[in-house]
C-alpha cells in the first residue's frame, strides 16, 4: 500500500468511494460530480486533476480526471488501487472511430486494447501482454447500456503514445489505421490499455467505455464543448455500473 497522501493525490484514505470513474478532462469529471452525484465533495485537486466523490443511487462513488495518455493514467491509476483501496476504475472518454458501421456518440466498450507504447516492458514479461477488461464490468455495463438506449458495440480498441504522429512518406497518413481497421478494431484512443495492465498488476478491475468523439476516416468531429458537456449518456452508463458493482 502507498502512503496517502501521495504525491499527486491529496485526498485522505476513505475519501474515494470503490469505484471512481476516469475522464481524461478535469472539467469533464466536475461535469459529472455536478450533474449526476449527490453531495458531491471535491476530495483531489493537485496540479488541477479533480477528484470528487459523491453518491449514485445510494452508492459512494468517485470522479477523477486522469489526464492525458498513458502515462498519466498510469500515475493516477495506480495511486488509487495501491493507495486509496479503489477496486474498479471506469475510464469514460473519446474515442476515434475507424470503422464505417460505427458512428458520432455510439459508444465503445473496449473489451481489449492493444497498443503501440511501451508500458508494459516495466512488468518484466516474456513475448506480448494483451490488455483485457474486467468481465463484471464490461457485462454490467452491455446491461446498463441496453437498458439506457444507447447504441454501443463491444470489441478491441487501439490505445496509442501518438496523437500527432509523423507520417511524412506515409501515403494519407493513414496506413496504420487500416491496419487495425482490417483486424476489427473499433476506435482509436490514449489510456485504455495502461489502466488494464495495471489492474491486470494488482488485481483490480478495469474498464474503458468512449462515446465517439470523430471518425478517422470521414473526418466528421464534434467539438471540446460537445465532448465536456454531451456524452452524458456514457456517463449515465458508467455510473449504473458502479452503483451495479456495489459490495463487489
Amino acid at each position: 500500500m502507498l502512503t496517502t497522501p501521495t504525491v499527486h493525490n491529496e485526498a485522505k484514505l476513505g475519501d474515494f468511494g470503490k469505484t471512481v470513474l476516469m475522464p481524461g478532462d478535469p472539467l469533464r469529471a466536475k461535469t459529472i460530480a455536478e450533474t449526476f452525484l449527490e453531495n458531491p465533495v471535491l476530495v483531489n485537486n493537485v496540479r488541477g486533476v479533480q477528484g470528487h466523490t459523491g453518491y449514485y443511487k445510494g452508492v459512494k462513488v468517485s470522479v477523477m480526471a486522469s489526464g492525458m495518455g498513458m502515462p498519466a493514467i498510469g500515475i493516477y491509476s495506480h495511486e488509487l488501487y495501491n493507495g486509496y483501496g479503489v477496486e474498479n476504475i471506469i475510464r469514460v472518454g473519446s474515442a476515434g472511430a475507424i470503422q464505417e458501421n460505427i458512428h458520432l456518440y455510439d459508444l465503445v466498450l473496449a473489451m481489449g486494447a492493444c497498443t503501440d507504447s511501451n508500458f508494459a516492458s516495466q512488468f518484466h514479461l516474456p513475448g506480448t501482454f494483451a490488455p483485457i477488461a474486467s468481465y463484471e464490468l464490461l457485462s454490467a455495463a452491455v446491461k446498463a447500456a441496453e437498458e439506457n438506449g444507447a447504441v454501443y458495440h463491444v470489441g478491441n480498441v487501439n490505445s496509442s503514445d501518438v496523437f500527432y504522429g509523423d507520417h511524412e512518406g506515409v501515403p494519407a497518413g493513414l496506413d496504420s489505421v487500416y491496419g487495425l481497421k482490417k483486424m476489427g478494431v473499433m476506435a482509436l484512443e490514449m489510456e485504455a490499455a495502461a489502466l488494464y495492465m495495471n489492474a491486470a498488476r494488482y488485481g483490480k478491475r478495469a474498464l474503458c467505455i468512449c462515446t465517439i468523439s470523430d471518425h478517422v476516416l470521414t473526418g466528421e468531429e464534434t467539438t471540446s464543448a460537445e465532448r465536456q458537456n454531451a456524452f452524458t449518456t456514457m456517463m449515465k452508463v458508467a455510473l449504473d455500473v458502479a452503483a451495479a458493482m456495489e459490495g463487489k
